[in-house]
């Protein structure tokens, strides 16, 4: 008996991480979005925060940086090309607590509350989620592998 409720309980976890999948896109993609956006839009004050944090040529950095999250954030959201995309924002966030949280990161293990309320930590788990599991199948890719690759 006990082992039917805990099949049918792993059968219904089964079939909802295609909907878990697609929330984490659509809410990081979009907030990974708007990090991006808005270090365009506020790049006087982007740049100063990036020269602040000792980055060379901070007005490159921070297109470069806004460029990877505003183009990231679209092609999670859409799930394109997710696995490849999630890997970039992975990278992305390693770097932003090396650079801009270094305390945090240090704290791992020392201060794990410093840690786990630093900005970066849930774009960086979201990231390795899509990195990991894939973006499911309400995503782009799924549509594109199906059509074109399927056996």
């Amino acid at each position: 008996m006990i082992k039917e409720i805990y099949k049918k309980y792993e059968e219904i976890l089964n079939k909802s991480s295609d909907f878990f999948l697609l929330a984490i896109r659509l809410y990081w993609g979009w907030l990974f979005f708007r990090a991006g956006f808005w270090k365009f839009t506020h790049y006087p004050q982007a740049t100063k925060f990036f020269d602040y944090l000792g980055l060379p040529y901070p007005e490159y950095f921070v297109i470069f940086i806004a460029t990877v999250e505003t183009v990231g954030g679209i092609l999670l959201f859409f799930g394109i090309f997710s696995r490849i995309t999630a890997l970039i924002l992975t990278f992305n966030m390693i770097g932003a607590f090396i650079v801009g949280h270094k305390d945090a990161l240090l704290s791992i293990f020392s201060k794990p509350e410093d840690f786990y309320m630093a900005q970066p930590l849930t774009f960086l788990i979201a990231s390795l989620i899509v990195l990991f599991f894939g973006a499911g199948k309400f995503s782009i890719d799924y549509l594109i592998l199906n059509k074109y690759f399927k056996n």
